[in-house]
């Protein structure tokens, strides 16, 4: 998993100083994993993260932002419990979680929200 500062994640995931709208930078969709090192919480959800992002390499990108050093980037995106993550489908628009989500939880939203087939 790669963490992200504010400028990667303009690479990478969404410039903001270049558009109003979303418009996703990457090629992969991804998680954004909004964290902090003292948050107990968010070491629960770290080692599924680490799992998720070998089981569904090449599909998606797993991103983490630390909160305490990208205070900035945590405000843009109005981030106020952690953890939070940010699911970035390839098309449309992003969603967001908080909360420790559990494997199954997280396995359904990559699923549904990243890897659904925009053919209907």
């Amino acid at each position: 998993m790669e963490h992200l500062t504010f400028e990667t994640f303009k690479e990478k995931v969404f410039n903001f100083d270049q558009n109003q709208d979303w418009k996703f930078e990457g090629k992969l969709p991804c998680i954004i994993d909004f964290y902090a090192d003292w948050c107990g919480p968010c070491k629960m959800v770290a080692p599924i993260l680490d799992e998720l992002s070998k089981e569904y390499e090449g599909k998606i990108n797993i991103y983490k932002v630390d909160t305490e050093a990208e205070q900035e980037l945590s405000q843009i995106f109005g981030i106020r419990s952690i953890p939070s993550m940010l699911f970035c489908p390839a098309d449309g628009q992003p969603q967001m979680a908080q909360g420790a989500l559990p494997k199954h939880a997280l396995k359904q939203a990559i699923e549904d929200v990243l890897l659904k087939s925009t053919v209907s």
